[in-house]
């Protein structure tokens, strides 16, 4: 995959974001939802990454295509102002 390690906190950052759709991850970053689980699945412990799963799995606001049509873009607080694959300083 080729991320540095910033790229790597940040995607987990994104992953475990309630309303972040694994569709924003790969506009940003180029990893579709499969190759997110694999981060996540290979960074965090086995326990946490279960918890995170059983979380993620099949909830609407982690897919772009499941989210109710009047939910728009959603941009964390912590979250600055990121285009394409760049990332702003912090």
């Amino acid at each position: 995959m080729g991320l540095t390690e910033r790229e790597t906190d940040r995607i987990i950052e994104m992953a475990w974001e309630d309303r972040t759709p694994f569709e924003a991850i790969e506009f940003q970053f180029g990893l579709a939802e499969k190759e997110v689980i694999e981060l996540m699945r290979k960074e965090m412990k086995q326990s946490s990454f279960k918890m995170w799963r059983k979380r993620v799995s099949g909830r609407k606001t982690k897919h772009q295509n499941l989210r109710s049509e009047d939910t728009n873009r959603f941009k964390s607080k912590l979250q600055r102002d990121i285009s394409g694959n760049k990332i702003s300083k912090r």
